[in-house]
């Protein structure tokens, strides 16, 4: 079986490195802009589906969330259904940085899918989709507590 998962590791951990140098003059460091562009996607989003949506422990995004609101580009607001719940919203500040954000996602996707044909794109895609799907219940379980049987 090939090592499947190291090359997954390597790319992401190869982007995350590129990106947290460009987004450096931002003042947005250490995987800070996923969250920044999972709250500007879903502006009223709750922690826990941010969480769930980049798939990281809860005091991994408190401390990313904490600093994306000190360095102003997001604000809380309380949720009128859930004195808990926090309502997280880009501020002016975030949703100016957003399309340089974007344009630097969409240029990664441009470098790491040259030579492919648009049917090996949407293969590798569902292959990916396939994989993730297959983790998110393991990571649920572990989350959870639950040891996993190796």
């Amino acid at each position: 079986m090939k090592d499947i998962l190291r090359e997954i590791g390597m790319i992401a951990r190869a982007l995350d490195s590129i990106s947290n140098i460009e987004f450096k003059e931002l003042n947005l460091t250490k995987g800070q802009y996923l969250y920044l562009v999972r709250i500007c996607e879903n502006p009223g989003i709750i922690q826990e589906k941010v969480v769930e949506m980049i798939k990281v422990d809860r005091s991994t995004a408190t401390r990313a969330i904490q600093k994306l609101e000190i360095n102003g580009f997001i604000e809380k607001k309380e949720d009128s259904h859930s004195k808990k719940n926090k309502k997280l919203f880009p501020t002016e500040k975030g949703k100016m940085v957003y399309p340089f954000i974007k344009r630097e996602n969409e240029y990664s996707d441009q470098v790491a899918l040259t030579g492919f044909s648009e049917q090996e794109m949407a293969t590798a895609y569902e292959l990916l989709e396939r994989i993730r799907k297959n983790i998110e219940e393991d990571w649920e379980s572990v989350k959870k507590g639950h040891k996993r049987d190796y």
